[in-house]
């Protein structure tokens, strides 16, 4: 069901693994977050021929036709897995299901059972292994491979409050109330997390993200503690026994807290959400860092001279450093499909000295 190997619209080698490895080109690599999904005709017709989104998930073969989809019809110069940052959880022991028009749902939520009544089973993991593998047979060879994973934080969040909420308070109730309690979620969580990751690198991904959603809705001194701890941990042990796979850490509405989370965790490279203004990241940023981003989702619907001018804007705050285009967070649902053709042609075709 994977196809025929995709081919991307980019030189020979690797641009997109060339740039976290510290390279500066002429014109940035490109992948988009959620590049594959429900914007995409074809994404959608087998998403009704599949029925749940989890179901989707755990049919290898679906899945990796899903994360091919962008880049048969975009040459992206990055393909990221088609999975959910949720099956780490649902690995941990929770029951996972997505409930129509409202999103995941998992249970027991551990704001009111303790993390010892859950019984892992990692091999849920399994079955996104194989699309690792499936999709790892079908790229070419100049497409980078990322896997990714939830950071801890984010996870947490969901694993205690059974699904998303606004302001994340149950979990942030429980980090203040109980924060022994809420720490062993969290070494808990950063463990699975590892198990994962390595396993993904294993079936042939060739960097990995770290997604920290709701990184923004804590305080600097809870940030400190859940969000870059834990994601240096991660880093620590990712590194120790894959020294060579690059991590990008997104910590979505970090805000000022971006240049110490870059510092503390490790991290190879550094996600950029749309809100951050890209002048002051490269300023603040560790000098050659690589950075990811960061062109608001809505930009790209609007189109024309807004979403060239807010390019031109990123391009040139950066400029100089390892750069990989992409948006500040997940493409939307109802964005047209000639404004990503048009997306990638500007891109594509302005050197930036």
């Amino acid at each position: 069901m994977s196809g025929p190997s995709v081919q991307p619209a980019t030189l020979p080698g690797k641009p997109l693994l060339s740039v976290l490895q510290g390279k500066v080109p002429a014109v940035p690599p490109m992948w988009l977050m959620r590049q594959a999904g429900r914007y995409l005709p074809e994404y959608r017709a087998l998403r009704a021929q599949k029925g749940g989104f989890l179901e989707l998930v755990y049919d290898s073969a679906a899945a990796a036709e899903v994360t091919l989809q962008p880049l048969r019809r975009f040459g992206f110069d990055g393909a990221i897995l088609f999975s959910d940052i949720l099956i780490v959880p649902y690995a941990m022991g929770q029951h996972l299901w997505f409930e129509t028009g409202e999103g995941p749902r998992l249970a027991p939520t551990l704001d009111a059972t303790d993390l010892s009544a859950l019984v892992p089973d990692f091999t849920r993991f399994d079955a996104v292994y194989e699309t690792v593998r499936q999709v790892k047979a079908a790229l070419d060879p100049s497409v980078t491979f990322l896997g990714f994973a939830g950071s801890p934080w984010t996870i947490a969040t969901y694993m205690v409050a059974g699904q998303g909420s606004k302001d994340q308070g149950a979990a942030r109730r429980l980090a203040y109330g109980d924060p022994a309690r809420f720490g062993a979620i969290i070494d808990a969580i950063v463990d699975a997390t590892v198990t994962y990751l390595c396993g993904q690198i294993d079936a042939g991904v060739e960097a990995v993200q770290l997604f920290d959603s709701w990184a923004g809705s804590l305080s600097p001194l809870q940030f400190e503690r859940w969000v870059i701890e834990p994601n240096a941990r991660i880093v620590r042990k990712l590194k120790a026994l894959h020294p060579d796979i690059p991590v990008i850490g997104f910590p979505k509405g970090a805000g000022a807290k971006l240049a110490a989370y870059a510092r503390g965790t490790g991290v190879d490279a550094v996600g950029v959400d749309e809100t951050v203004d890209p002048h002051w990241a490269h300023q603040v940023l560790p000098k050659g860092l690589p950075v990811q981003g960061n062109l608001d989702p809505l930009a790209l619907i609007a189109g024309g001279d807004a979403m060239r001018q807010a390019v031109d804007s990123i391009r040139g705050a950066f400029a100089g450093r390892p750069h990989i285009f992409n948006l500040g967070h997940g493409i939307l649902p109802d964005t047209p499909i000639d404004h990503v053709d048009a997306l990638i042609s500007y891109v594509r075709q302005r050197e930036i000295p």
